[in-house]
């Protein structure tokens, strides 16, 4: 489907409540195929972000192309080729994880359903709490069993808002490598929310990094680190944190 450079466009978008603008004007690229890791402390307006992207939510002003598709006027072109996860986006507690990715998948259309969540659930260790109730899991289980919602339909486009949020450091490193193995398995571009620098640090190939609404900085995470003369990727978002310049 993707003919261009980049999976996902962002033109001058803004996004108000009220008088304060929770997204100020950004002009946004997400290379095709790549990593690319979205910075920002509480407010910085990434969720904002996130949610304009998939749809969730209409920007103010301002245009969004993802997947070579103008999401303001024929978003649904692009949604069956993109897919998002978020811990704090639950499923419905009273299903079975089976049944919950049984009801996506026919909302999907996903073909070969049960062979399809045979699978995950086996790349995804979901096996041996799979006909359990999805509120019955504990944080890190509802966590893969969301992710494996996400992964349905093998998206081009995942969007992800802290993957590896409430996993323990073992889990957290296994679902990092499952992550850059779907990546170069499938060529899918991945776009991930992220508080966790040594993360966002291992995997990305590119991050952007967000302050009041606004994109401050930007690069590898080596080029950033080697920029702002500094040891590490946690170092440089809390020198950009702490420089007050940055949001004038």
């Amino acid at each position: 489907m993707l003919e261009t450079k980049y999976a996902i466009q962002t033109n001058n978008l803004y996004k108000y409540f009220d008088d304060v603008a929770a997204v100020d004007g950004i002009n946004l690229t997400v290379n095709d195929g790549s990593i690319t890791g979205l910075l920002g402390g509480n407010g910085a307006g990434k969720t904002t972000t996130m949610a304009m992207l998939i749809g969730l939510m209409l920007p103010s002003s301002g245009s969004i192309t993802v997947l070579d598709t103008d999401m303001l006027n024929d978003r649904f072109a692009a949604l069956p080729f993109m897919n998002f996860s978020s811990p704090y986006v639950d499923l419905p507690g009273k299903l079975t994880v089976r049944m919950n990715l049984s009801t996506y998948g026919d909302l999907y259309g996903i073909s070969h359903k049960k062979a399809r969540i045979a699978e995950l659930a086996d790349e995804l260790q979901l096996v041996e709490f799979l006909d359990r109730e999805h509120g019955s899991l504990s944080a890190g289980q509802k966590t893969r069993a969301s992710l494996a919602k996400a992964l349905l339909n093998k998206p081009q486009l995942l969007l992800l808002d802290e993957p590896t949020a409430s996993l323990d450091p073992d889990t957290a490193d296994w679902m990092r490598g499952l992550l850059v193995k779907y990546r170069k398995d499938t060529g899918a571009t991945i776009f991930m929310a992220s508080h966790n620098m040594v993360e966002v640090e291992r995997i990305c190939d590119d991050v952007i990094i967000m302050q009041r609404g606004r994109i401050v900085d930007r690069g590898s995470p080596q080029n950033l680190i080697d920029s702002y003369g500094r040891n590490t990727l946690e170092e440089v978002f809390l020198d950009i944190a702490r420089d007050k310049s940055a949001y004038n």
